[in-house]
Parts: C-alpha cells; structure tokens; sequence
C-alpha cells in the first residue's frame, strides 16, 4: 500500500445527512447539543442542516433554530443544503455562511430526488450560486449515485467527471462524490478518481462512502491511494437517502477516525469525544446506531483507544 496523504479532512454529515432519514422527531435541543459535541472532537466541518420542504424531509424543518444556536467558534464551517433559492433566502436569514447544493451523475435518480432532470438541476443551481457567493458563502457540491443508481443501474464516470465539472464552473470549492447506495468497489473508485483527476486537482474532490455493502473502509483506502484528502462520514453511522431504495447509513465517522490513527494520518479528531458525541443522539433513535467501533465499544465495554501502528 501507497500512500502520500499525511492529514485528512472529516467532513461531519451526521446530523444533516445522518438524520435526515430518522423517523423519530429529534428535539432541536438534542441536535444542538450533538453538533456542538462533534466540534468539541475535533470535527472543523460539520453539515448543521438543510432548508428543504418539511414535507418531504421533516427532520429538517427546525434547520434555523438549529443554526442560531450552535456555537460559531473560529475555523469552524457549519454548511447547509439548499435546493433552490427559497432555502437559500432561508439560510442568509439564519446567518449561514456555507452551503452545499446537490445533483446526480443519474437523470433517473435526480428526477426521484428533486424532480428535475441534471440539465435542470444546473439551470436552477447557478443563480443560486451566484447569490450565494456574492454573499459572501461557500458553495460545496454534492454528486450522488457516482458509482451506481437505484433505478438505472451502472454510471458512466464519463458522466460523474461532466458532473463534477459543471458544479466546479458554478463556483463550488470543492465536489463531494457520492456512493449513494454504497455500490462502489476499490477498483472502480479508482478508475472512477482517475477520471476525475485528469481535469480536476485531488484537493478539489471529497469522498461520500455508504457502507451498505460493507466496503466504505476498502474504498477509503482505495481514495487514499489517489491522493484524497477529504471524506464525508456520519457519526455512528447514521444515514441514508430518503430518495434511494436500499441506501443504508453513511460510513461512521468513529470507523473512518480508526482507520486513521492506525495508519498515523491525523485528522485532528479525538476518538473518545466523538463516541461521547454519538452517546448524545443515540437515546433519541428507535435503533442501534450501525457503526462498528462504536459497537465494539458497547459490547466489550472497553475503554475506547486509537491504534498507534502506521501501517507502510
């Protein structure tokens, strides 16, 4: 194994994307005090909600009470998803100063999702970007189903790199690719990052692993090999996508952290805390939280510890 990447950056999904999903009505309280768990573990990005329809993602709905309460400390970046300008004006009223917006590399699935094919998806999305960034934000851009569709089968990385391009031209910073229904394997990231690399610098690019096959942790490596940096992770390994049949939790962020430490990759992220953080939302959901470091610490009752090897 090969690998150059000295530090990642743990992009915090839980509690946007890791609860998005839940059919319990967390308390907005208990999200506040779970976000600002995670940020005293070391997480620096940590997705604090979306301004979507309550109707169509009610776990979402209290995204601005959320907002203005959670603490604002220095090198700390809370984004929220926004579809359209609607949820943009929300989040500028909130103070938000990050956001994500979010297309697929599959027409089938972004219909599902959005109701709009990808073309119309980029026509609502750049004035959106452009207010945005003339308000001073920043813009990540998500692309789902990269390495698979729930509807249409396989993807082209031809398509996920056009994709890409085109949030990259909107202004966004940098391009999350998403394994939406945790499809992916370690070679086909790979060609899959090779593609991207052509046109777009590895700093430019983040990794969204589901673990829904058991290969989030195998496709990190794979990244890692690639040259990236950035990966999204879910605390617990809270997830999925209310729009895709069979998507399963987000890679936990406790799993990834492991990873990492063994391999003495700093993230900045303290294991210990972060369990503690995941302690605060588990209480609040009708099921055990999937990640496996964080079960492995419920069923040895072990004191929670980092590995100290690198691995060459």
């Amino acid at each position: 194994m090969k690998i150059s990447v000295d530090t990642v950056k743990v992009v915090e999904v839980g509690p946007r994307d890791g609860l998005q999903n839940e059919k319990v009505t967390i308390p907005a309280q208990v999200k506040i005090d779970y976000i600002t768990a995670l940020g005293d573990a070391g997480l620096r990005v940590i997705e604090a909600g979306a301004f979507v329809s309550p109707k169509w993602v009610p776990q979402m709905a209290d995204t601005a009470e959320v907002y203005r309460n959670i603490p604002k400390d220095p090198g700390m970046e809370y984004p929220v998803l926004v579809p359209n300008m609607k949820g943009l004006e929300l989040a500028i009223d909130a103070g938000v100063k990050s956001i994500a917006i979010f297309t697929a590399a599959s027409e089938t699935f972004n219909k599902r999702n959005i109701n709009m094919t990808i073309d119309e998806s980029f026509e609502s999305y750049a004035p959106v970007a452009i207010r945005a960034r003339g308000e001073g934000m920043r813009v990540r851009g998500y692309v789902s189903t990269a390495f698979g569709c729930p509807y249409d089968g396989e993807v082209a990385p031809e398509k996920v790199l056009e994709v890409s391009a085109r949030l990259l031209d909107l202004g966004c910073y940098e391009v999350s690719i998403g394994d939406t229904i945790g499809v992916g394997t370690p070679m086909q990231v790979q060609g899959v990052i090779g593609m991207l690399l052509q046109v777009i610098p590895p700093s430019k690019l983040a990794m969204h692993f589901h673990d829904t096959r058991g290969m989030a942790l195998a496709n990190t490596l794979a990244a890692l090999e690639m040259g990236i940096a950035t990966f999204d992770a879910s605390a617990g390994g809270l997830g999925g996508c209310p729009f895709a049949p069979g998507a399963s939790g987000n890679m936990a962020t406790e799993d990834l952290v492991y990873l990492l430490d063994g391999m003495a990759i700093e993230t900045g992220v303290d294991l210990k805390k972060l369990v503690a953080a995941s302690s605060i939302i588990a209480p609040y959901l009708n099921h055990p939280l999937p990640g496996r470091y964080l079960q492995a610490c419920t069923r040895t009752a072990l004191p929670v510890a980092t590995q100290t090897t690198a691995v060459q």
